[in-house]
């Protein structure tokens, strides 16, 4: 799958084309707020490899553990999660709690509609992944789905490549009336200490008369990652959005020599910005109206 025309711009014409923002339907945190992550799955026993446990484990955003718990199978339900949870959560009151593994995000949905907290569902808490990967090492590769095509009644006129200086990016898009974006501030280049001279890569899509239902699509599926995947090296390829939990779409494709070693070095761009990129999404190249923008990073564990 391609777009129906595809044109390409080398990243120093990306002056030309200034780009704008939008609402993401995102929970919105706060620095004010008390924000949990958790996570909730089942492993062996390490004593009897037939005996399944399910264990719980919660930690704040500095990755300092909170609590920690476990239970046999038939125990495993929203209902074992809330009377774990209802003490701490009684002391300190969290505004929300975050949790990566589609498998237990409904149990918590339903500890969040018993407890008066919200839930969300994300990739990006790298201190639970970390608390995880040291004590079940196995436990974060979560399994996914071959990309699925994006709709084509999504499908945009033209796209190309392009880059922001890091330094600017942030106060620049985060002052436009766009409407729909999603830049967090955990994202700031500033606050992840990439020199203000670096070039944040990204790809800009036209998407005309259809700009805005793709943007739409786009804050509706929570993108996370947009990456290249050669099929041929220095030859053909396409690009993949990471998106939700688990989800992965072919945003377009492409054979041409020019076009793969450019996607190529938007990847080594990536490399030099921590994983940073940036989604654009506008109807034309008239610099004047812009309708979506994403802040996007590679994941790092």
């Amino acid at each position: 799958m391609s777009l129906k025309l595809i044109t390409f711009l080398f990243p120093e014409f990306w002056a030309i084309y200034v780009i704008i923002s939008c609402e993401s339907n995102q929970l919105t945190v706060s620095k004010s707020m008390i924000v949990w992550q958790a996570d909730f799955y089942r492993h062996l026993s390490k004593e009897n490899e037939q005996n399944t446990i399910w264990n719980l484990v919660v930690c704040d955003q500095q990755g300092v553990i909170i609590h920690e718990s476990s239970c046999q199978q038939s125990q495993a339900n929203s209902q074992w999660l809330i009377n774990e949870l209802g003490p701490f959560v009684k002391q300190s009151s969290p505004d929300i709690i975050q949790v990566f593994r589609p498998q237990c995000l409904s149990l918590f949905q339903l500890v969040g509609k018993a407890l008066g907290i919200k839930i969300e569902g994300t990739r990006r808490i790298p201190q639970i992944k970390h608390i995880l990967e040291d004590k079940y090492p196995n436990s974060l590769q979560l399994e996914q789905l071959p990309p699925q095509a994006i709709p084509e009644s999504l499908w945009g006129d033209r796209w190309h490549f392009a880059t922001f200086k890091a330094g600017d990016f942030f106060d620049y898009f985060s002052d436009r009336p766009i409407p729909i974006k999603d830049l967090s501030e955990s994202l700031n280049p500033i606050n992840l200490g990439i020199a203000s001279d670096i070039n944040l890569p990204g790809v800009v899509i036209y998407g005309g008369q259809k700009s805005m239902y793709l943007a739409r699509w786009l804050a509706d599926n929570q993108p996370f990652s947009l990456n290249y995947i050669p099929t041929e090296v220095g030859k053909s390829g396409g690009l993949i959005l990471e998106s939700g939990l688990v989800d992965r779409w072919v945003v377009l494709t492409f054979e041409d020599a020019d076009m793969a070693n450019s996607a190529q070095r938007y990847e080594q761009q990536k490399e030099n910005s921590q994983g940073l990129h940036f989604l654009l999404i506008q109807p034309d190249d008239s610099g004047m109206t812009q309708t979506g923008i994403w802040l996007l990073k590679e994941e790092e564990i």
